[in-house]
């Protein structure tokens, strides 16, 4: 039984991708300590499908390829109920950060611990690796990364302490020639269209309800301790990103958005460490917002909320209307650059 691997396909049918799939998967395959298997696109998934069922059978740590960004991976499957902590990566895009390090410092510099959902939520105790393959052109980069992950959690999936034997075969793998060259791993087909939904990053999640409120199309909805949760991912109006920008702590992502920090980046601008989506609580965003929804309802058929009568409010006592004090030296520098 070999370290479990997942290789997500993407959306995109683009030849360089394809060929850089197949690239991880035939190599990996090879490799006698990893058992790989392929999937249709993460994001597509059916909940109750054969890919999913495959993923929540692996009860220890594993690694998922995937054309998302680490964070909507990760909160990818948390949704389908595929939970751990978030593994570390070393190979990641050129244009990010480290999210992990980006929130400590965030809270450092706010000087207030605001509590989280996840903190009310017990994990498995597993990583979970999310490695995004917009990270590297080489094949060999990522066949790097699943090798030094599984040497760093070598303890964990391989029951008891592993041997001499154990720990030389996986330094030095022999290919598995009887597979023959260029074969690739079993591939779960699932005859899935396009999805477009929105996936709650519960480490930033507060509870605010705000997006309940604001989404008139019944996609959120409370579990039976009250908790958020996107009750009906399908009602979503496909391309919508608007409840997004409301919320206060930016813990909605869109992970096929064509902008990077709504589909889950952090973002390096000008020299700041900075997560742009952390701008969107700026009082234009509720503008944006607002009109993005009212364009969804007109094209279901329905009226556009009467600004003046149900204005856009915040749940959250408290928090300011605009944005944090902290931010306006950076808002200040981003209107400079553009």
């Amino acid at each position: 039984m070999g370290f479990p691997v997942f290789i997500s396909l993407g959306q995109s049918h683009h030849p360089a991708k394809r060929e850089l799939e197949k690239e991880i998967a035939g190599q990996l395959h090879q490799h006698p300590d990893f058992q790989v298997t392929m999937l249709t696109n993460l994001y597509d998934l059916k909940p109750n499908g054969p890919a999913i069922e495959a993923l929540r059978a692996v009860e220890g740590e594993m690694v998922v390829f995937s054309w998302n960004y680490q964070r909507a991976a990760h909160w990818i499957l948390d949704r389908n109920d595929i939970r751990g902590s978030v593994g570390e990566v070393e190979l990641q895009p050129d244009s990010g950060d480290d999210d992990d390090e980006l929130e400590d410092e965030l809270e450092e510099d706010d000087g207030e611990q605001v509590p989280r959902v996840l903190d009310g939520r017990p994990l498995p105790d597993r990583q979970i690796y999310c490695v995004n393959l917009q990270s590297s052109s080489s094949a060999e980069d990522f066949i790097e990364e699943a090798e030094r992950i599984a040497a760093s959690s070598l303890g964990q999936w391989i029951q008891g302490d592993p041997s001499e034997e154990q720990l030389d075969r996986f330094r030095n793998p022999i290919n598995d020639t009887a597979q023959g060259p260029g074969s690739l791993p079993p591939t779960i087909e699932e005859e899935n269209g396009r999805r477009w939904y929105p996936v709650i990053d519960f480490s930033r999640c507060t509870n605010c309800m705000e997006c309940v409120d604001f989404c008139l199309f019944g996609v959120y909805g409370v579990d039976r301790a009250e908790t958020i949760l996107v009750e009906q991912p399908d009602n979503c109006r496909k391309g919508c990103p608007a409840c997004s920008r409301v919320c206060p702590e930016n813990a909605i992502v869109f992970p096929q958005h064509k902008t990077p920090a709504i589909a889950g980046a952090p973002v390096n601008v000008g020299g700041l460490k900075i997560d742009l989506s952390l701008l969107f609580g700026k009082p234009e965003a509720a503008d944006v917002a607002a009109r993005e929804r009212d364009e969804q309802l007109m094209l279901a058929g329905r009226a556009p909320v009467d600004s003046d009568e149900q204005p856009l409010e915040k749940r959250q006592l408290g928090k300011p209307a605009g944005p944090a004090d902290e931010l306006d030296a950076l808002l200040d520098e981003l209107e400079t650059l553009e």
